[in-house]
């Protein structure tokens, strides 16, 4: 079981290994802020302890922003990889096969495997539907959940901050066109478009000897969709 799911068991690790460092570190940053802020009213600090840090609304938006980019991220990267191509990237298509394939390529209906395809693959009308774009659609599922948990967390840091400094809060609906809101969305957004864009491109002329997401070493340049 572990070496037939180590990336999945890996990344898993390292994820939880990640979350728990970024809580050890937030709560010892919203402390020293609240001592700060308190010294300079002359008042008592409102530290929290750690275990209420964790499950503040300041620490679930911080997750949360992160979250919904990298759902956002693989949504999008999957619907353009099936319209648009990059030539020489293994990450693309070859140029002429844009698009959602034939039932052939994809193995569907009359040419799906007798026993090894998935039953869906087999069928017609909804649930061929579904299973056909349940990937795309989990993608979506996942960013819209976690976009969402992000807005209510931030309204409810954001109203909270604006309590502490003595200012009038805001509804949820105002709270999601304020620049607070906006900023810390798009600052996660840019960051990922910029990684998949430039790792496309880069592909192209780099390698990594042993990588399925590399060519192979001596593939040409303008090899399109093939992987090492």
């Amino acid at each position: 079981m572990l070496k037939h799911n180590g990336l999945t068991l890996f990344f898993a690790l390292l994820c939880l290994l990640a979350i728990g460092g970024q809580s050890i570190a937030g709560h010892a940053d919203y402390n020293e802020e609240e001592r700060a802020h308190a010294r300079l009213l002359d008042e008592q600090p409102q530290e929290l302890s750690y275990g209420r840090y964790v499950t503040s609304s300041s620490f679930a938006q911080d997750v949360m922003e992160n979250w919904q980019s990298e759902y956002l991220q693989f949504l999008l990267f999957m619907m353009a990889t099936t319209y648009l191509i990059q030539r020489g990237s293994p990450e693309s298509k070859e140029p002429g096969q844009e698009g959602l394939e034939s039932d052939e390529e994809q193995k569907v209906g009359p040419h799906a495997d007798e026993e090894e395809s998935p039953w869906p693959a087999k069928t017609r009308g909804a649930i061929h539907f579904l299973y056909a774009n349940s990937l795309l659609t989990l993608m979506g599922l996942l960013f819209a959940g976690a976009w969402f948990a992000q807005s209510v967390t931030g309204w409810t840091a954001y109203n909270a901050e604006q309590s502490e400094h003595m200012q009038s809060t805001v509804s949820y609906v105002t709270y999601l066109g304020t620049g607070d809101f906006w900023n810390r969305t798009l600052q996660n957004w840019q960051s990922e478009f910029l990684a998949v864009g430039s790792f496309a491109i880069f592909a192209v002329y780099l390698r990594q000897r042993g990588s399925p997401e590399s060519k192979p070493v001596g593939a040409p340049h303008e090899a399109t969709g093939v992987e090492g």
